[in-house]
């Protein structure tokens, strides 16, 4: 089994950052024997907030961290700074710590940084 770590710190729309960074997470975690991991910084954390409503055939990166599945976390200090609460968050993700991140990173074979 080969672990992926994604971290994004790019808000999820303005710039396509976070969106392509999900779009490499999503193929790869189709891949057998891979397993996805991403965990959302600064202004990434709004990737994670439930109730995104996009213009009709533009994406949507709520939906996309949905089918990447529960090894989604969230900075908990950058949630915070922009009052966005942990209940606010999709069911797939949960409030973290630096602490988690720190872990992940240890365990990762690869880390990527968008």
């Amino acid at each position: 089994m080969t672990t992926t770590l994604f971290i994004l710190n790019e808000a999820p729309y303005g710039s396509e950052r976070s969106y392509n960074a999900l779009r490499l997470a999503l193929s790869l975690s189709k891949r057998d024997a891979e397993e996805v991991r991403v965990f959302l910084m600064g202004d990434a954390v709004s990737c994670a907030k439930a109730g995104q409503k996009v213009p009709t055939g533009y994406y949507n990166c709520e939906d996309m961290l949905r089918r990447i599945g529960p090894a989604v976390a969230v900075c908990g200090t950058c949630l915070d700074a922009r009052g966005i609460s942990a209940s606010e968050l999709i069911d797939s993700a949960h409030a973290s710590t630096l602490a988690e991140l720190t872990a992940w990173t240890v365990e990762a074979d690869k880390v990527l940084v968008f």
